[in-house]
């Protein structure tokens, strides 16, 4: 597991303007409960489980994504090109529109994979160290010369068979809007020659409503989206993973090839909302 909170974007007063039925206090205070004891198992499970074979954690990441989501009172609608499933294997670069933090374990519930995450979140109490065990390849967006490297060490992990997890908006919107995808970090799929696994995000009440309720955006803290994901009742995320876009050949160190890839990828999300 791991996270890629850049600064948020979109305009708050519009997004999270709408009302949504809520639960009681008591069952506030129980998801909060059950959610730090399912972090904690992380932290202490993390390390040793890393020593297993890739293909033996799959599962295990997967169990705890769900665990924590269903702590937090979230359903998750997991669906595949070909039905409910996480799509194709192996080293892949999955991209996906950005709405909260929640969209991290919402991926693992379905497809785990290492994922891109910011510098500073190596200091988060309690979570910063289970996300840097977990594999996590750090950006330092204060520092952008350091992104080749990145890039380098993204497809490097790509070529070891294992796939990436990467929000290339670079930002959270509310969900009603959308920001474009940026192409630097599709260049490690060109170079790895690996697909690139579109994932939609969509968040919704349990009548079928849109909700921004989980949107992690304008001056929001992490508490204060926590604080109002816990309290929302029939918090619903559907996940969908689109059919994988190969990368573009038979050159796939091309100019304009991850440009092309961030463009298909970009279009089929958005012609799924």
């Amino acid at each position: 597991m791991s996270v890629w909170l850049p600064t948020a974007t979109c305009r708050p007063e519009t997004c999270l303007a709408e009302a949504s039925p809520e639960v009681s206090h008591p069952r506030r205070a129980l998801r909060l409960a059950a959610c730090l004891a399912a972090v904690l198992a992380g932290v202490v499970l993390g390390l040793p489980v890393r020593l297993f074979p890739y293909r033996a954690r799959i599962p295990l990441v997967r169990l705890w994504a769900r665990t924590v989501l269903r702590a937090l009172g979230v359903t998750v609608h997991l669906a595949g090109p070909d039905g409910p499933g996480p799509g194709a294997d192996g080293g892949v670069l999955v991209v996906a529109n950005h709405v909260s933090w929640l969209d991290i374990p919402l991926l693992a519930a379905g497809r785990p994979g290492r994922s891109l995450a910011k510098t500073e979140v190596r200091q988060w109490p309690v979570l910063g160290p289970l996300i840097a065990c977990c594999g996590t390849v750090f950006l330092d967006r204060d520092r952008l010369r350091t992104l080749p490297d990145t890039v380098a060490a993204v497809a490097g992990v790509l070529r070891s068979g294992q796939p990436v997890i990467v929000f290339p908006e670079g930002s959270t919107w509310c969900g009603r809007e959308s920001g474009r995808f940026r192409p630097a970090l599709f260049q490690a799929a060109v170079e790895a020659g690996a697909d690139v696994q579109p994932v939609t995000i969509r968040y919704r009440l349990a009548d079928g409503r849109p909700t921004s309720v989980p949107a992690f955006i304008g001056d929001d803290g992490l508490l204060t989206s926590l604080a109002r994901v816990v309290a929302a009742r029939g918090l619903v995320a559907d996940v969908t993973f689109l059919p994988p876009i190969a990368p573009p050949g038979p050159q796939p160190a091309r100019a304009g090839a991850r440009r092309e890839l961030a463009r298909r990828a970009q279009a089929a999300i958005e012609g799924i909302h």
